[in-house]
């Protein structure tokens, strides 16, 4: 019963842990990376949605381009130091105004970089994409969904026929020259280097301009259920675990979202916490640069413990 009552208490309390340790916290120290989530809708329902995107869900409403433009001027008023600008979804090129907030993010100087499934979504921007590319290209990466390089594996996450749907994509990308990266998933249990080598195959075989020993290219990410059981990080674990805290994407990076039936969107603290409250910081950047408490499971397994970066 005892043991029942500490899992339950699993990262309720921001300050402490289940144990009555100190509950480690990570500080922002500088907004290097500004994301925007443009929607929760998508055309997949992937079997393990990060954002639990579906083509029904709109929890989180599109961004629009005005929207996203208060941003850039509060980063610009603020004389934040940021660099990058991030997007993802849901699938972002459902959203009626992405080739605007694309090119808004270009035109004033940042690296962008998209996330997709290439399907068909992004498919119907053609003439926008090459145009932007043309413009900017040295500036804009588009990073590709290949959950595995194994078609079978692919289609398991992401459903029958997506596989390809994505290659049509993937393969346009690189042979239209885009900067492309890829995500792919670590769910199958093999080793890093077994899928680095499964993917530098892929690439080759296919023709698709990709090192997939390069960890900015080739990103893998590690699996997340909130459900599974994981270690809370307390204070000492940055040093037993060799972690700097100043690597986490919360040290560097938030996300711009809009709730359904909100009038204005708000800012969270990282690309995997749209939903908790816990982690909402209010409308504005400014607001956002408090402290965060590491208190819930994606933090740890995520983050601290599986070495995850939405943005590198």
């Amino acid at each position: 019963m005892k043991q029942e009552m500490q899992r339950n208490r699993k990262f309720d309390d921001p300050l402490v842990t289940a144990e009555g340790e100190k509950r480690a916290w990570v500080g922002l120290t500088s907004l290097k990376t500004l994301w925007f989530n443009t929607g929760t809708l998508c055309n997949l329902a992937c079997a393990n949605c990060y954002m639990e995107s579906t083509p029904k869900n709109d929890r989180l409403s599109y961004l629009t381009l005005a929207e996203a433009v208060t941003y850039f001027d509060e980063i610009e008023a603020e004389g934040y130091p940021t660099e990058e600008i991030g997007i993802t979804g849901g699938e972002p090129f459902m959203n009626p105004d992405i080739i605007p907030i694309m090119e808004e993010s270009l035109c004033r100087g940042y690296h962008l970089l998209i996330l997709t499934n290439a399907m068909r979504p992004m498919m119907k921007h053609e003439s926008n994409l090459i145009r932007l590319n043309k413009t900017y290209g040295a500036q804009m990466t588009v990073r590709v969904s290949v959950d595995h390089f194994k078609r079978e594996f692919h289609d398991e996450e992401r459903g029958p026929q997506s596989w390809a749907h994505m290659m049509k994509g993937l393969t346009w990308l690189s042979e239209n020259s885009f900067k492309i990266n890829v995500a792919g998933r670590t769910r199958w249990g093999e080793a890093e280097g077994v899928l680095r080598e499964g993917f530098a195959a892929f690439f080759n075989k296919h023709k698709i301009r990709v090192d997939a020993y390069d960890e900015k290219q080739l990103v893998l990410f590690p699996e997340m259920d909130s459900d599974a059981p994981v270690a809370e990080i307390t204070t000492d674990c940055w040093k037993k675990l060799g972690v700097d805290p100043n690597d986490m994407m919360c040290a560097t990076s938030r996300m711009v979202i809009k709730h359904k039936r909100q009038d204005k969107p708000s800012v969270v603290v990282c690309t995997l916490l749209p939903y908790d409250q816990r982690f909402n910081m209010g409308h504005t950047l400014k607001g956002a640069a408090r402290l965060i408490q590491l208190n819930h499971p994606h933090c740890a397994k995520f983050c601290v413990l599986g070495g995850g970066a939405c943005s590198r």
